[in-house]
């Protein structure tokens, strides 16, 4: 009898199971993908553990916006190939293919020109697609797009944000990227000024853990030289100029710089603030070693400082020679002398 009532048992459970409805079934798969890659990231993340977030307590930060031209020898490793070649790849074609596949989200380049990495501000890959006129074909739900349709020939810079500051936790200076910006130009169909399209911020954090798998060329003259994306812009290889920090007006240098040699004059006095301030956190250097200032300025100066010694050694030792001198009495206590050591 308890047996018949356990198979009993079993085969209605079997039967509401398969009695499910289709769309909770679904629901039910959707959201095991969903967790699937979900653990994917993570396993990522695991797998490059020196990634170290800035501090939120710093007592010192500056927020700086560079132009990352990739024209240029020192930025054009994250250029080349513009179309895969095997397992290598531009930086664009390895964001554009990651956030295809859902691995990292992009964000919307808003008119500011500032990122918000919020849910609202999240953009769907499709809608980039449609918005830039890029060819794509859809089955099942899924998005794809051919690698000759990827536009990275027309990625030819980026906007990247970093932040320098001074952690005061081991007392050492940083500058870590925070975020990037694909920008696209593409030329005018009547002939005019090719436009710059901004397509989306990529939060680096987000990206950073997939870059320690993919390689860049770093010289021209030895093509052997290569290192991962990663530690390219942890060892901050990348070139690029200032056109925008963050201030209280939220102004960038071109709204308050009138002329092109104002913006050359702004962006360097902006570099010397940072390498100063990097120079000199420990205290000017020059001041602490006077004797090799004085060396490297004024060697007068350091033969008159030595003469002075010499003179101050020569007093001392005769004031010692004359401190040892035999010392006479009228008793007939026996006569002590001091031999001075030859050294």
């Amino acid at each position: 009898m308890k047996r018949l009532l356990f198979i009993t048992i079993i085969a209605l459970a079997a039967g509401a199971a398969s009695a499910q409805p289709k769309m909770r079934r679904s629901q039910a798969a959707a959201k095991q993908a969903q967790q699937a890659s979900g653990q994917m990231t993570r396993r990522a993340q695991l797998m490059f553990p020196t990634t170290i977030d800035m501090p939120e307590d710093v007592v010192w930060r500056r927020d700086i916006y560079r132009e990352i031209d990739l024209m240029k020898d020192a930025n054009a490793g994250l250029y080349y190939p513009v179309e895969p070649i095997g397992r290598q790849l531009n930086l664009f074609t390895y964001v554009f293919k990651l956030a295809l596949n859902g691995y990292i989200p992009v964000y919307e380049y808003r008119l500011d020109g500032n990122e918000a990495f919020t849910d609202s501000a999240k953009v769907q890959m499709k809608t980039v697609l449609d918005n830039y006129h890029i060819f794509y074909e859809e089955s099942n739900g899924k998005v794809r797009v051919d690698n000759s349709d990827i536009p990275s020939a027309e990625v030819k810079s980026y906007y990247l944000k970093e932040s320098a500051y001074f952690d005061q936790a081991n007392s050492s200076f940083h500058r870590k990227v925070i975020a990037i910006c694909p920008v696209m130009t593409r030329d005018d169909d009547f002939g005019g000024e090719p436009s710059k399209y901004p397509l989306f911020w990529v939060k680096y954090s987000d990206l950073e853990p997939f870059l320690s798998r993919q390689e860049v060329m770093t010289s021209n003259l030895n093509n052997a030289a290569t290192m991962s994306m990663a530690d390219y812009f942890t060892l901050n290889r990348y070139e690029g100029s200032i056109y925008k920090t963050n201030n209280m007006l939220g102004r960038t240098l071109a709204q308050y710089c009138t002329t092109d040699s104002a913006l050359t004059k702004e962006q360097r006095r902006i570099e010397a603030e940072l390498a100063k301030f990097e120079q000199n956190i420990f205290g000017d250097q020059e001041r602490k070693d006077s004797l090799d200032s004085i060396a490297k300025n004024d060697p007068k100066a350091v033969k008159a400082a030595k003469k002075a010694e010499k003179k101050r050694n020569r007093r001392s030792r005769r004031s010692s020679v004359g401190s040892s001198t035999p010392v006479s009495s009228g008793s007939s206590a026996p006569r002590v002398t001091v031999r001075r050591q030859r050294h």
